[in-house]
């Protein structure tokens, strides 16, 4: 880097951390739903890969905001110190890694249950494939570890397109396998018909949308080599797949087709809202005042409990109509 620019270089990465910190707001809402709507039903596998997938989201949102910190405030005005490669770059080549391949995993997982009782041969491909991959990607942080110098990617160039590539191919052959498994197993039946249909284009949407980032970072590299544009393109495909996958997840549970305990219970998530409970007694009406006053509006346990929600005209009466008792 004879000359640096910082708009093609770390402002790139400033905006891809800006963008992808709005992905991670994302993916809390996701996880949020996820354990609202699963209330009590207990330790789950999934509850155990969503909280794992959260924490690894967390962490690189950590990293890449220390990353940022550290070129753009702790070097300011230090330009050599922006030549090298910070030990949160590393770091969070390793996090990617692991969230990338933590969730093929998962969705290999689906393709073995899924496939149960009808073939082997699919699931069992796609595992040697996931693991064979895997290795690419360990392949790509050793390399990146061996670099001390932001110009030392242009050695190691072949080791990014070779890992982008596996993960495009990848998330291809999961899509398809999934959409395979799902169109076969309809049943005739109007409503279960819809709901695969529905999860087989969730699949194709989310398989292209991280499929299309990974080509992005191969092209923005291939095209700018020079600048850090790829750099924060990969910093969003993390977030893809972690919001990918939760996305799935929901829409499993509303759409009926999780397999869960709540799996028949097709509405949102409940969410205590204390709402004033007012029951008007048409039958009171000829009584005297008083009388009518006090039986006309009979508010439940749940109202008393949670007296400071109510409008004030309201617990104002609720404490009056007590003092008159």
């Amino acid at each position: 880097m004879s000359q640096l620019d910082l708009n093609s270089t770390f402002g790139a990465l400033y905006i891809g951390g800006t963008i992808g910190a709005i992905l991670f707001g994302l993916s809390n809402v996701q996880a949020f739903l996820y354990f609202q709507s699963r209330k009590g039903s207990g330790f789950t596998f999934y509850k155990l890969a969503v909280s794992w997938l959260w924490l690894l989201d967390v962490l690189h949102v950590c990293l890449v905001n220390h990353l940022i910190y550290y070129y753009l405030i702790i070097n300011y005005a230090n330009p050599p110190a922006l030549l090298e490669m910070v030990w949160s770059f590393k770091a969070l080549i390793i996090v990617d890694v692991f969230i990338v391949y933590s969730v093929h995993s998962l969705y290999i997982q689906r393709i073995w249950i899924i496939s149960k009782g009808r073939t082997r041969i699919l699931p069992v491909l796609m595992t040697v494939i996931i693991v064979l991959a895997s290795g690419i990607g360990f392949v790509l942080v050793w390399a990146v570890f061996k670099s001390h110098l932001f110009s030392d990617l242009s050695k190691i160039r072949w080791s990014i397109y070779l890992s982008l590539s596996a993960m495009t191919l990848i998330d291809f052959l999961i899509a398809s396998s999934l959409c395979y498994l799902l169109i076969s197993a309809r049943t005739g039946f109007t409503k279960t018909d819809i709901t695969l249909q529905t999860l087989v284009r969730d699949i194709i949407n989310t398989g292209c949308l991280t499929s299309m980032c990974s080509m992005a970072c191969i092209i923005t590299d291939a095209a700018m080599p020079s600048n850090f544009v790829f750099l924060g393109i990969e910093f969003l495909l993390s977030k893809l797949y972690v919001n990918s996958y939760m996305a799935l997840l929901n829409a499993r549970h509303y759409l009926g087709s999780d397999g869960s305990p709540h799996s028949s219970q097709n509405r949102p998530p409940h969410v205590y809202r204390p709402d004033v409970q007012v029951n008007i007694s048409h039958e009171l009406q000829d009584r005297s005042p008083r009388t009518s006053k006090m039986g006309r509006f009979q508010m439940s346990d749940t109202a008393l409990e949670h007296p400071t929600y109510y409008p004030p005209a309201v617990t104002g009466y609720a404490h009056s109509t007590a003092v008159v008792v």
